[in-house]
């Protein structure tokens, strides 16, 4: 007779592990069955790195200009791309601070490669934070209503010019650099995966891939 026998018909002879794990299922809270529901913080931050990939590449390629010439309509998507580049950049800056970094150096990083592995990933993150505060301090300086995506003022506009100037230089420079560490960063990877044979690049790429790697 099963545990829960109070329960349960006298002549269930379901195993007690069952039967007790189906008792447990009728008594969680919706909140937990939510919960339950929701992917891993690794999963999502996993998505995240997959989807913030092609838009770092895309503007680190494609400036506004680029695309001017195609009209209109061309430019309001450039500029919610922007807007879902720099919402992420903020959802995992904040994932980072509130939880701290998702990714561990494996146990084949020795030495000076594990501060480096840690320091490698809180860069790459700050620098897509500090991105997107110089993108906003970019509206606040201008001299008209910058909106991202089209129809999201940035910033009320304090029309200061040379400071606008300066912080467009930054904004430039600091994207760029933020490219040069996200090529470190795939290096970095590759070289692990490979010379150490750490499964460095199966962590990160859909089980679909692993075959080819």
């Amino acid at each position: 007779m099963c545990a829960n026998w109070r329960n349960c018909s006298r002549f269930c002879h379901r195993p007690h592990r069952v039967h007790d794990r189906e008792m447990d299922a009728t008594n969680i809270s919706w909140r937990d069955r939510f919960r339950q529901g929701m992917p891993t913080r690794r999963a999502t931050l996993k998505a995240l790195h997959w989807v913030m990939v092609p838009l770092l590449i895309w503007f680190l390629l494609v400036k506004p200009k680029d695309v001017t010439p195609f009209g209109p309509t061309a430019f309001q998507i450039h500029s919610i791309l922007a807007l879902v580049f720099v919402t992420l950049s903020l959802l995992w800056f904040a994932d980072m601070m509130r939880r701290g970094l998702a990714s561990r150096p494996g146990p084949k990083l020795t030495g000076w490669l594990r501060p480096l592995h840690l320091w490698m990933h809180r860069v790459l993150i700050w620098g897509l934070f500090f991105v997107a505060v110089t993108g906003f301090l970019l509206g606040l300086t201008s001299s008209i209503v910058l909106k991202a995506g089209g129809f999201l003022p940035i910033a009320p506009p304090l029309g200061l010019a040379q400071a606008n100037q300066i912080v467009g230089t930054i904004h430039i420079v600091e994207f760029y650099a933020l490219g040069v560490i996200a090529g470190g960063h795939v290096l970095f990877h590759i070289w692990r995966h490979y010379r150490l044979k750490d499964n460095a690049l199966r962590i990160m790429v859909p089980k679909r891939f692993h075959a080819y790697l």
